[in-house]
């Protein structure tokens, strides 16, 4: 749906897609649109050349290649403490470092790695991306479960040569450019995010009119009442805050950053609202297999971290606003 026909695909847009993201929210679907297509594909499209383009974006759209990117280094999201390196050696570059928290990464066909190749340093100077084959020697990778039951990777790479030919933009200077493709992969991931919390709020509205306590239901509680109203008011503003920001996507705005921290923050605020209360309301069952109410807790918790979390971007929202 976002890649362009001339590739092979819809170019149908990011408001369409957010739809489907939506919809594999609602139904806790464990696929890879986030690492492929929001991540990998979009950053074939914002960096690659035209060699590159023709290469992967009609495999992606045929589903015969899995992209991801290989970003985190730390416990907490933050792009700029990249220190895996890629020191260039003739017409090739060698790779070493260690990633984790790399979505898909055990499946992925192909690694966008995030490097530096200049010298550490904490701003955005000497960044650069590199497309690895994740069956190059030297590339080891650790599967690893989370909490929703998907799949990361830790990644190691060890003298890893990759011909230069597999550079993503300009060597050390696609910081703005990396930066753009997470927001979109942010916006899109809070689109997967008000499609869970929406569902996890049908669910309890649902079991709290059906089960009973002292021989009514206990939605007549004014006290569940005003909870659930309050729920239904932060869903409105999520709904009206990604629609918003997956619009400015499609419409190149300017403000793309204001709007992809702004969304990612509030949908995790209020996801965390809604999972908390129906866990709260289902009661003890909530919080077993049994019940389905708590796999929307445990992906709600990974998605909420996913690409920065609550704090990460009011404080980045804070920042780009002036403060």
């Amino acid at each position: 749906m976002t890649i362009p026909e001339k590739y092979g695909g819809l170019g149908f847009g990011f408001v369409g897609f957010g739809q489907v993201l939506e919809e594999t929210g609602r139904t806790l679907t464990a696929s890879p649109l986030v690492s492929t297509v929001l991540l990998g594909s979009t950053a074939i499209q914002m960096a690659g050349n035209q060699a590159q383009k023709e290469k992967f974006l009609p495999a992606i759209a045929e589903g015969n290649c899995l992209l991801t990117i290989a970003l985190e280094e730390k416990g907490q999201h933050n792009p700029l403490k990249t220190s895996c390196k890629a020191n260039q050696k003739d017409d090739y570059f060698v790779i070493n470092g260690r990633k984790q928290f790399v979505l898909d990464g055990h499946i992925a066909d192909h690694l966008i790695v995030v490097a530096r190749s200049s010298e550490p340093s904490p701003n955005s100077e000497g960044i650069s991306m590199l497309i690895v084959d994740s069956s190059l020697p030297g590339v080891k990778i650790e599967r690893t479960v989370m909490m929703d039951s998907r799949n990361a990777a830790i990644v190691h790479f060890d003298n890893v040569k990759v011909p230069k030919e597999e550079l993503l933009g300009e060597q050390g200077k696609v910081w703005p450019i990396l930066e753009y493709i997470l927001d979109i992969a942010r916006i899109g991931l809070a689109s997967e995010m008000l499609g869970t919390m929406q569902e996890a709020f049908d669910r309890t509205l649902a079991y709290i009119k059906d089960r009973q306590q002292f021989g009514v239901s206990i939605a007549v509680f004014q006290a569940l009442q005003h909870r659930a109203a309050q729920m239904y008011c932060e869903i409105e503003l999520c709904k009206s805050i990604v629609l918003k920001a997956i619009q400015a996507i499609d419409g190149k705005e300017k403000n793309l950053a204001e709007l992809a921290s702004l969304t990612k923050a509030k949908t995790g605020e209020t996801l965390q609202l809604v999972t908390n209360e129906a866990i709260q309301m289902f009661g003890g069952i909530g919080m077993t297999d049994d019940e389905e109410i708590g796999f929307f807790l445990k992906r709600a918790r990974v998605a909420q971290n996913t690409l920065g979390d609550y704090n990460y971007h009011l404080d980045r929202y804070a920042k780009l606003k002036g403060f």
